[in-house]
């Protein structure tokens, strides 16, 4: 309830979501919105997500109170969830929301924290990713705090997240739909569903110059996920993956930096395979973490940020993450990875 107050009163607040932690404020509130963009320190031309708490509250906000009939099969089945639909834009929407762009992002969440509190406020809320704009997405309430201590009232702690990842973007409205930003819910998911036959995924079957000068949707123009050290992407190829590689490759790449000068070299090391048990160099400091296992790449989203926090606070100069497939989460996961990575490395 002291968070409702809060929201009601254009403040903004950390709240949880099943996702990742959100940055909260009234998405009808102007006042509300800008605290969004500046305690972020976000770029204004980055739309942001509006959150509801029922078909209801999404049909309130819609023009002539109607959803687009292309999203009916894909609520009933996959909301509420890490799911994110583009809806035309209706005037009760603030402009700031959109970026001036006539569609707005949506999306009812599952965690039962973020439900009650859009139901208690009784408005929908936007919530971009409560962290400071590039860095890791945070998915612990101490995420949180690190990044926006003193600049916001309330944090709702509520555990970790349970995808850690943000939603899934789905555009119905294009012909065919696209997925602008892999997330929690997948494109298997979405592909069998009525109308989603012929579903693209942004980048990989199609690429839009304009949509990204003028994006739609959040993750798509600036460069994101990334924590203070450098972070180097080991990526293998589509068969499959290779830990003992991905070892060798990351010897190599120590090596490298070593001839090139770099004194006490720190480096962590997020990995999926058992070979990295045995990942030790006597030029380097290793510290080295498994982040799930390649085969469940739910547990890797949900580990990863964690991950990058963890060792990015032990002061690592790099941060050498092992590569996934793309299947089933691994879409969303690769994503960020190559967000976040300042080197890829094609093994």
């Amino acid at each position: 309830m002291e968070a409702v107050k809060l929201l009601k009163e254009d403040e903004v607040i950390g709240m949880p979501t099943e996702t990742v932690y959100g940055l909260a404020a009234n998405a009808l509130s102007e006042i509300g919105i800008s605290k969004i963009y500046s305690v972020k320190n976000r770029p204004q031309d980055n739309p942001l997500i509006v959150h509801v708490s029922s078909l209801s509250m999404l049909e309130s906000i819609m023009p002539d109170n109607r959803i687009p009939p292309i999203y009916l099969p894909l609520l009933e089945k996959l909301w509420p969830g890490a799911l994110t639909i583009i809806v035309p834009k209706a005037d009760i929407i603030p402009s700031a929301i959109t970026c001036g762009q006539p569609t707005v992002a949506i999306r009812f969440p599952s965690h039962p924290v973020a439900r009650a509190l859009i139901e208690r406020c009784g408005f929908p809320i936007a919530a971009p990713s409560a962290n400071s704009s590039g860095k890791p997405s945070p998915t612990l309430a101490s995420h949180v705090m690190d990044d926006l201590n003193n600049r916001i009232p309330l944090i709702l702690d509520g555990g970790q997240c349970d995808f850690g990842v943000e939603s899934t973007v789905l555009d119905g409205l294009r012909n065919p739909p696209a997925i602008l930003r892999p997330g929690g819910c997948t494109y298997e998911d979405i592909q069998k569903l009525p109308g989603m036959e012929k579903l693209q995924v942004y980048r990989k079957h199609f690429v839009d110059k304009q949509l990204e000068m003028m994006p739609t949707t959040p993750g798509m123009k600036y460069r994101h996920y990334s924590p203070e050290a450098a972070v180097v992407l080991f990526e293998h190829p589509v068969d499959g993956s290779n830990g003992r590689d991905t070892v060798a490759a990351i010897q190599k790449e120590i090596d490298r930096l070593i001839e090139a000068g770099q004194q006490n070299l720190k480096v962590g090391v997020l990995h999926t395979s058992d070979e990295f048990q045995d990942l030790s160099d006597n030029k380097a400091q290793i510290i080295s973490q498994q982040m799930g296992r390649a085969s469940h790449p739910e547990e890797v989203a949900k580990a990863m940020f964690v991950g990058i926090r963890h060792l990015d606070s032990q002061g690592v100069d790099y941060i050498f993450i092992e590569g996934i497939s793309e299947d089933r989460e691994g879409m969303a996961v690769m994503n960020r990875l190559r967000k976040a990575a300042s080197t890829i490395i094609q093994l």
